[in-house]
């Protein structure tokens, strides 16, 4: 299945990029990396990560990556990433913000 990468979970990886690279440029170009495959890998097997826990209904999916979680959603075609945060973040605002 195809994976798009929405330009608000592009600027999500940028972020994290700059905030880990402030530490170790090099170790920021790599875990980008990582997580970015990550969000690739989905295409191969979309419903292996679970439904958020009181947002089943909005059909939001989480994966994580060390500290990080991914969060995508299953359309007919395609899967599409919506955001990557930190964990210890509160995501519910960010992902639903009109709640």
């Amino acid at each position: 299945m195809k994976v798009v990468v929405t330009e608000a979970a592009f600027a999500d990886l940028l972020e994290i990029g700059r905030a880990i690279g402030q530490d170790n440029t090099a170790r920021a170009e790599t875990f980008v990396g990582e997580l970015y495959d990550r969000c690739r890998q989905l295409g191969a097997m979309p419903r292996a990560f679970p439904l958020l826990p009181e947002w089943e209904e909005r059909g939001v999916r989480r994966r994580t990556c060390g500290n990080y979680l991914i969060f995508y959603r299953i359309d007919a075609d395609q899967v599409q990433v919506l955001h990557i945060l930190h964990g210890a973040r509160d995501y519910a605002p960010v992902l639903f913000p009109d709640e």
